[in-house]
């Protein structure tokens, strides 16, 4: 009597996992999406809707994009991290070579004659992962010394001076605070902090003296004084202005927006898409863009409060850091509290890019999220 081996199932699947999978998150971010392209379809009605059309294709490909991301178990990412970090860092180097250069940033790696994607956008999930798969094999509970934030620095580094070659100093800006920020929550040495500061402030004379390109200056020195060049340099930072503050607390109305309309708002699809809806929607529309798309931040904040490994904890909180510093960084700018930098709002602005990484992230939580228990007894098999 020969006995048969039971066949080992191609694909574990536990029901469990549909029903711990962030409904919330899932359906904020989808509003979020929503509430995008409302705001994009006003925004480019005066040019054909071309960017509109194109972003509703970038934010459905998203959706299923972070829903499979959803379900690769968190281990298997943990496992890649640095082979994902690897093949950013070779797309980093491969457009320096064969990228698109526009407006003198060489940025883009063309996918035929309509289409493109941004590494440097790409590379902040695989710099976060990296981070994370660091500190979950190295952290003792101490805070980090000088000489232990070698391989870190390192880690960061290699991609930051990648991205400031191309160059891209907003993105460039916005790994270091996302870095930044990991580091500082897994605790550094108030002595280490005292030398990097010191470090930062010595290298701003050079940096603006012999690193920073004329354009580059021109924005910092129109950020203290738009009216110094009221119709070139300065023309950006007054007209997104002029537009926030028109639309008062309740807003213009949609599409009613003269500034946006008349297309006075510089970049009102990419980086100034926040100027348009505050525009039409005024105080109170803005509030809520800016109170759900911050829901999505504390949700993502919440996963890494319940997440009971090192590396779930940090994946986490480097996604809500990229989120919260894209915020702070591009609202900052329209209302006229940062100088203009290039830096869109995650969703809002146009940009298939940046939408990937957003919803990438958004993927890899909801992935954590799920697996937050142990699994297998009531695994179903899938063939």
């Amino acid at each position: 009597m020969t006995s048969r081996r039971r066949e080992t199932p191609m694909i574990m699947f536990d029901r469990r996992l549909l029903y711990s999978f962030g409904w919330s998150l899932f359906f904020m971010t989808i509003a979020f999406a929503a509430l995008a392209l409302l705001n994009l379809y006003s925004a480019s009605y005066q040019t054909g809707l071309v960017y509109f059309k194109k972003q509703a294709i970038w934010l459905s490909i998203g959706v299923v994009v972070m829903v499979l991301v959803s379900f690769i178990n968190n281990k298997m990412i943990k496992r890649y991290s640095l082979h994902i970090y690897g093949a950013s860092i070779f797309l980093l180097i491969f457009v320096l070579i064969f990228g698109k250069e526009v407006a003198g940033s060489k940025s883009w790696i063309m996918l035929g004659p309509f289409a493109s994607i941004q590494p440097s956008e790409l590379a902040k999930i695989p710099v976060v992962l990296a981070l994370a798969r660091f500190y979950d094999s190295d952290y003792e509970g101490f805070p980090y010394g000088l000489l232990d934030l070698v391989k870190p620095v390192l880690l960061v580094a290699l991609p930051l001076v990648l991205v400031m070659l191309q160059p891209d100093l907003g993105t460039g800006l916005l790994i270091i605070l996302i870095s930044g920020s990991m580091i500082l929550f897994m605790g550094v040495k108030k002595v280490t902090l005292a030398i990097i500061l010191a470090v930062v402030v010595g290298f701003s004379y050079p940096a603006w003296h012999y690193f920073m390109k004329p354009y580059q200056k021109s924005r910092i020195m129109t950020f203290l004084d738009p009216a110094r060049d009221p119709l070139n340099s300065g023309y950006n930072a007054i007209q997104s202005q002029i537009a926030v503050g028109s639309g008062k607390f309740t807003g213009k109305g949609f599409m009613a927006g003269s500034q946006s309309q008349l297309r006075f708002i510089p970049a009102q699809q990419t980086d100034f898409a926040f100027s348009v809806l505050a525009e039409e929607w005024g105080f109170v529309g803005g509030f809520f863009a800016l109170l759900l798309y911050f829901m999505i931040i504390l949700w993502i904040l919440d996963t890494a409060s319940r997440s009971k490994d090192t590396y779930s904890i940090l994946v986490c909180y480097g996604i809500a850091a990229m989120f919260f510093w894209h915020a702070v960084v591009n609202v900052g700018m329209v209302i006229g509290l940062l100088p203009i930098t290039g830096v869109p709002l995650l969703i809002l602005s146009y940009g298939g890019s940046s939408t990937l990484t957003a919803m990438i992230g958004i993927g890899i939580v909801l992935g954590i999220r799920m697996r937050k228990f142990p699994i297998p007894e009531a695994a179903v098999e899938l063939r």
